[in-house]
């Protein structure tokens, strides 16, 4: 059964989080309704209550987010971390200044449930690696901003 925990980020998800290695699912809803998932592996946290989150512009996820404003993360990690966020969404800087095909949202959270179970725990979250050194390039910029972004903002 989901714990209410309220709108601050527990501490074992902010260091999740702050690793840099965490990967969230974004889910949002179509304007016809129909339920739209996407990963995000470039997001870290804005204090307690919110998260910054790098997506491509053209990506379904962000145009639904942009007209819904309201969105779910889910996230797993190691340690039984398991946490399910409501946020507010709203874009703080698009284009990214690490690549002008990303663009940068704050997500403020209405409200964190806990996930964990009764009957099993989290051993592990979704793992990822490089597929190339260009690609650890963008995402180490990318990244970099939003952790600029989350002491300015």
């Amino acid at each position: 059964m989901a714990k209410h925990v309220g709108v601050k980020l527990p501490e074992d998800l902010l260091q999740l989080l702050k690793s840099e290695k965490a990967i969230a699912i974004l889910a949002t809803f179509s304007e016809k309704g129909l339920p739209h998932t996407t990963p995000i592996q470039c997001i870290y946290p804005k204090g307690v209550g919110s998260i910054l989150l790098s997506i491509h512009k053209d990506h379904t996820g962000y145009h639904n987010m942009v007209w819904q404003k309201k969105i779910m993360l889910c996230i797993l990690g190691e340690g039984n971390v398991a946490y399910s966020i409501l946020g507010r969404v709203g874009v703080v800087r698009a284009p990214s200044l690490a690549h002008p095909l990303m663009n940068v949202v704050r997500v403020d959270t209405i409200d964190i449930k806990s996930d964990r179970s009764s009957l099993t725990r989290v051993d592990a979250g979704v793992q990822w690696s490089y597929i190339s050194p260009e690609a650890e390039e963008v995402t180490t910029a990318l990244m970099n901003e939003l952790k600029e972004l989350s002491l300015i903002l």
